[in-house]
């Protein structure tokens, strides 16, 4: 007898519950049970004990008629693959120019020279950061991933994470705008941020996989660009809500429009923390591109999944730490460039 057979049959649905009941072989412990060779009546104590929580399964052996757990997710895969077919079709021609983008900055990256891509993303770091240290340790982290053949692998992730970080700030920033001029838009945005910045990182490749085959590259942008805008979105939102509500009235009390408000006075003084947000997006776009590599995604990823499944130490280590580089080469340089937004928007304007 189930445990919760009493509910079942003190609401007198035992008929409905047994009409897909299917009878099969026994097992040992309903054979004792029914010879009476088992144990002894167990105590109230004992049954309160182990009594399990209704949960499907549990209330499944009383009544078959109830799914089990495993219904549950077999028809939520059956529907999900119903609508495969349709959301592709729409997805698809949306998405491909994702595909186009990366290939290109990917063909970019790898094929251009390393003494004409170097001397690039040093300019690039001196007009972010006008500091000559920084530009040194760029310099020396780059030549060390030159000097071990590692640098082809760290040119694929830059690349991902460029595109992928652009369009998390183009798509993310207006969003950010929307929700700080809409409370409605901000209570409907917060649940959905929520849970994209609390879903496992695998999780965002399951239906990604289902939906696109694996060679295509917007498979690991989406899920990069899905996994990192969260942050930017959010402190987009929060800069331009902290704005001082005086500056506010002395806009508008020289008749800006709001409109112009916003491009002159709000997104200006919400930049830092726009900017704030824009590091972590980066950040997170790189953790997510170690991930991607599941799904062929190129770069450092690759080098460390290597290591991971054929026990390779020294190829797994040495890819970590060209990741590492990575990582503090980026943080650093956007620290840079915030810590500048930060000065020039303390110098007092006359």
């Amino acid at each position: 007898m189930a445990t919760y057979d009493f509910i079942f049959n003190g609401l007198g649905l035992r008929d409905w519950c047994d009409q897909d009941a299917t009878t099969g072989p026994m097992s040992m412990a309903d054979l004792l049970a029914g010879s009476g060779g088992g144990q002894a009546e167990k105590t109230m104590l004992q049954s309160l004990w182990e009594l399990p929580f209704p949960s499907l399964d549990a209330l499944n052996q009383a009544c078959p008629a109830i799914s089990r757990s495993r219904d549950l997710t077999r028809g939520l895969e059956e529907s999900f693959l119903n609508v495969k077919d349709p959301l592709k079709v729409v997805l698809d021609p949306i998405t491909q120019p994702l595909s186009w983008v990366l290939e290109t900055a990917l063909q970019i990256f790898t094929t251009t020279p390393w003494w004409v891509m170097l001397p690039l993303l040093l300019v690039l770091v001196w007009v972010a950061s006008r500091s000559w240290a920084l530009m040194g340790f760029v310099a020396t982290a780059l030549g060390f991933l030159l000097f071990v053949d590692h640098y082809t692998f760290a040119m694929q992730t830059m690349s991902i994470i460029f595109v992928c970080a652009f369009l998390c700030v183009v798509f993310g920033v207006p969003i950010g705008i929307a929700m700080s001029r809409s409370d409605t838009m901000q209570r409907i945005s917060i649940p959905i941020l929520d849970m994209l910045q609390t879903l496992p990182t695998f999780v965002y490749l399951i239906p990604l996989i289902f939906l696109f085959s694996v060679t295509e590259p917007k498979l690991y942008g989406i899920a990069i660009i899905l996994y990192a805008i969260v942050p930017v979105i959010r402190l987009t939102d929060l800069g331009i809500r902290l704005v001082d509500k005086d500056v506010i009235e002395a806009a508008e009390a020289f008749g800006m429009t709001r409109h112009q408000k916003l491009v002159r006075v709000q997104i200006p003084l919400a930049l830092p923390n726009i900017m704030a947000g824009v590091n972590q997006t980066i950040m997170m776009s790189l953790a997510m591109v170690v991930i991607a590599s599941l799904v062929s995604a190129p770069g450092l990823g690759v080098l460390v999944l290597r290591g991971i499944r054929n026990l390779e130490l020294g190829v797994g280590l040495m890819a970590g730490l060209g990741i590492v580089l990575l990582a503090v080469i980026l943080d650093r340089v956007t620290k840079a460039a915030l810590a500048r937004v930060n000065a020039a928007a303390s110098v007092p304007r006359h």
